[in-house]
């Protein structure tokens, strides 16, 4: 599930997921590290161009933030952790240049038996909730006791879930870092560490 709905603001309203780091959008980079995926979907507004296979839908109401975006990718995932559907869901915000599919199986790897999902932790400790791995029942059974989600925190949704914190140790810039701002993506652009 690849979060592509934001305004971004910050960058004067600009399609933040379809701005290129070294000549690739954001999105295009997001979805080839989840390119093994049994099902890849991008929430956000139409945009054409998505690889054969991507499901997209809209949160509601669109612009709803991350929760709501959540909750409408998770209506397309099959509730069966069967052969259909996904025991394991990603959760990326779709501005993350860096992401690689080395970056994805290191939060699979981590997702033991005992826990609900695994996040990247930066240099700081913080947990960088648009860059992990789910059980597709906790994450769903948190947004459903979540209640409406417009407007609602990504916090507020993982609240009470039993999270691996993973901090990066793995070669190339941190797969969480994400592209807020021109400075950033200037950054991104240069590919040094973050």
């Amino acid at each position: 599930m690849i979060l592509a709905g934001g305004g971004g603001t910050r960058l004067g309203g600009q399609d933040k997921p379809m701005l290129p780091v070294a000549g690739v959008p954001m999105l295009d980079r997001v979805l080839a590290a989840v390119e093994g995926a049994a099902l890849r979907i991008v929430v956000g507004p139409p945009r054409e161009g998505l690889p054969t296979g991507v499901r997209t839908v809209r949160e509601e109401p669109p612009g709803a933030g991350p929760a709501a975006a959540t909750a409408a990718a998770l209506d397309l995932v099959p509730r069966a952790a069967s052969e259909e559907g996904p025991a394991l869901v990603g959760l990326f915000a779709a501005d993350l240049p860096y992401l690689t599919v080395e970056g994805v199986g290191v939060l699979v790897a981590a997702v033991e038996e005992d826990v609900d999902g695994a996040v990247f932790v930066d240099g700081r400790g913080k947990r960088q909730l648009l860059c992990g791995v789910w059980r597709a029942g906790a994450l769903r059974d948190a947004v459903e006791r979540l209640g409406p989600a417009a407007g609602r925190s990504m916090r507020a949704v993982l609240d009470g879930l039993d999270v691996v914190e993973v901090e990066w140790t793995g070669s190339g810039p941190a797969p969480y870092f994400d592209c807020d701002t021109e400075e950033d993506l200037r950054r991104a652009d240069g590919g040094g560490d973050r």
